[in-house]
């Protein structure tokens, strides 16, 4: 969003500031109906509604769409807002841009979660937002989760659960050539096109043995079960169970490892 000097078509570099005396008598005039005051409150408001987006940057939204939803609790905080009261309308409007951008971000979610972890999602975001405030740096979960009196298991799941998420394709590094991604980084190393062709190659020579090799090996490497336990079970002595797996064992090898 830094260094973007238009957004919805709106200049950002040519927004009016509005001076306390000025926000004053329009706030006045707005809550006596005034619609004249009401929109010049808006158009001086502007660069609050940029300056509560911009923590919402790295969500993946269109900065457009968040400046839209910003501007419409701009208007629902110049509403609401009652001058008599002995609060400057930026600390009452803050939070009310804040929660609109918040409720979009939750509607409008890839994944979808429930109610009620979206609700605890959010305390712990406008805990988190208190804290950097009053201790100046990023709180740990071990703060969040003894301000709000929540286990810290209950603080990160749900914090994952608003999280957005990331591509694939998302790049990480670039460095004049081709940048390298999210992809490039994650690999499974279990089920790879070679381990899935050994997979196959031994459940085809396993089941080319007989009724009975079959039944020692399942019981042996399946089963966990001793030669002596086998030959229990089979009937058979231990010395038939062990020729019989070693006979089983080679045949598999041979059809896996031909020569």
């Amino acid at each position: 969003m830094q260094g973007k000097v238009e957004i919805c078509g709106v200049n950002t570099a040519r927004l009016k500031v509005l001076s306390t005396e000025e926000m004053d008598t329009l706030l006045l005039e707005a809550k006596d109906g005034s619609e004249y005051a009401r929109q010049q409150l808006i158009e001086g408001n502007l660069r609050l509604v940029l300056s509560v987006i911009q923590r919402f940057e790295k969500r993946g939204e269109s900065p457009d769409d968040l400046f839209q939803v910003g501007c419409i609790g701009l208007m629902k905080a110049i509403n609401n807002f009652d001058p008599t009261k002995q609060v400057k309308f930026s600390t009452y409007g803050v939070p009310m841009i804040a929660g609109e951008v918040r409720r979009y971000l939750r509607d409008n979610a890839a994944i979808r979660v429930s109610r009620s972890i979206r609700d605890v999602a959010y305390r712990v975001l406008q805990c988190k937002e208190a804290l950097i405030l009053k201790l100046g740096r990023d709180p740990t979960l071990e703060e969040i989760s003894k301000e709000l009196e929540l286990p810290e298991n209950i603080v990160s799941e749900a914090l994952d659960a608003v999280c957005a998420p990331v591509s694939l394709h998302d790049p990480v590094y670039a460095d004049g050539g081709d940048p390298l991604t999210v992809m490039d980084q994650v690999r499974d190393t279990k089920n790879t096109d070679e381990n899935w062709l050994e997979r196959i190659a031994l459940r085809d020579a396993f089941q080319a043995l007989g009724q009975r090799e079959k039944q020692i090996l399942s019981l042996r490497f399946f089963d966990g079960k001793t030669q002596m336990e086998v030959a229990n079970l089979v009937g058979i002595s231990q010395a038939q169970v062990s020729r019989l797996e070693k006979g089983a064992i080679s045949a598999m090898r041979r059809q896996v490892l031909p020569s």
